[in-house]
């Protein structure tokens, strides 16, 4: 029944859902209370949530503290300051995104233009909290959002700087299939899967207010709160902060971007099945002809290794190329499968060639310490194989004698 409602009347609940949040935060903001009370409205519009698929469930709700001015919880989803409002009348003020309609629509408390720092966003949120008309203020010390599954991401001081007595709330989210939110994913697009997806169960969990003691900083006095949600959680408690998630998130993408560049020109050609099928003898010899030209520059690589990387590549140079980079590999392969008068011989050529080619470079004796250091090794190196092949192939085919000419 209910998946026959989501796919027949989706457009119908997302509207639905939409208007029941906005009610929820008009009424909650502006105090409007209707005839069956608030405690009512919160109940029928847990169920409205409940039936599209939010459930939201408290444990020890007896432990919540009706006097507290500051709830702090950590951060999974880019909906939990609507979860909890539909547990407790509280505001949450919006520090990055639009302001207007849609910050309101959003169950945001908009802090005005005159906030530009965190030294007045600090002096405005104690102001807020000093008016005993104010209702309580959620906030979230991590300041970006987790899985919930692995650990916390460090606490900031500054919403302890607020008020010295706060309520911890732990939140734990949990949704099948799908993951709870994606990095640099927009609040919209979240919601668009929380809609696709059969439910969504937040779990609250109300713990005992907490007090800074005297001469305890900020910042002890967060790392403190940190560990008892951690604890409470079942996660770890680490110090990665917000920038350190961007950076390290900067960085992933950077490095998937590095190495689809670097895969685009190694990309294996692919031929369709009737082409392999029709001219499969024409194919090979094309194959073996390009081996055997890749076998002349490079006379130590075997055919079988010349003949895997040619279908790969289905290039000469790049295949050249690739064998150049794992010659070392090749070279130490032929030696242990070789007898002991091959190898002898095998010295013996290899010294011989070596001392008619005085300008190759051998391999660096060490690994470099900077990322420059490698590069340049390894260039080095692929000059002097290229050099040495290059030799070869004009004293095989003679070009040295045609040049004197």
């Amino acid at each position: 029944m209910y998946i026959i409602l989501m796919s027949d009347f989706e457009n119908d609940i997302i509207f639905l859902l939409f208007v029941t949040f906005v009610l929820a935060d008009f009424v909650l903001e502006f105090g409007i209370v209707f005839s069956i009370g608030l405690c009512c409205y919160r109940f029928i519009v847990r169920i409205m949530c409940s039936v599209l698929g939010l459930h939201v469930r408290q444990n020890s709700p007896h432990l919540r503290d009706k006097t507290s001015r500051l709830y702090i919880c950590n951060h999974v989803t880019h909906f939990d300051h609507n979860i909890i409002n539909l547990l407790t009348s509280c505001n949450t003020p919006l520090l990055e995104g639009p302001v207007g309609f849609l910050c309101w629509a959003r169950g945001f408390m908009e802090l005005g233009q005159g906030v530009q720092s965190r030294t007045e966003l600090m002096e405005t949120l104690r102001r807020y909290c000093s008016s005993p008309a104010a209702l309580p203020l959620l906030l979230f010390p991590e300041e970006d959002t987790t899985n919930g599954r692995t650990g916390l991401l460090k606490f900031s001081s500054w919403p302890f700087s607020v008020s010295d007595a706060i309520q911890p709330v732990a939140l734990l989210v949990k949704r099948p299939f799908i993951a709870l939110n994606t990095p640099e994913s927009s609040w919209l697009t979240e919601l668009l899967w929380t809609f696709f997806v059969p439910f969504t169960e937040y779990h609250v969990r109300w713990l005992p207010p907490l007090s800074k003691e005297d001469g305890e900083s900020y910042q002890e006095f967060a790392s403190k709160v940190q560990e008892l949600l951690a604890t409470e959680l079942g996660v770890i408690s680490t110090q990665i902060t917000k920038a350190d998630k961007a950076e390290h998130i900067k960085r992933k993408r950077h490095t998937a971007a590095e190495t689809a560049h670097s895969n685009l020109g190694a990309r294996p050609r692919t031929v369709a099945q009737g082409f392999l099928g029709t001219n499969a003898g024409a194919e090979d010899s094309r194959v073996a002809c390009m081996a055997q030209q890749v076998k002349e520059v490079l006379p130590d690589i075997p055919f079988s290794v010349i003949t895997r990387d040619l279908l790969q590549t289905n290039c000469v140079d790049t295949t050249i190329t690739n064998l150049l980079e794992h010659t070392e590999q090749f070279s130490s392969e032929a030696a242990a499968g070789t007898p002991l008068g091959s190898a002898k011989q095998t010295s013996l050529s290899t010294l011989s060639v070596t001392a008619s080619t005085p300008n190759l470079k051998p391999a660096a004796k060490s690994f470099g310490r900077t990322p420059i250091d490698r590069h340049m090794s390894l260039q080095e190196r692929k000059e002097a194989l290229y050099e040495y092949a290059r030799r070869r192939f004009i004293e095989k085919h003679g070009l040295n004698k045609v040049d004197d000419l």
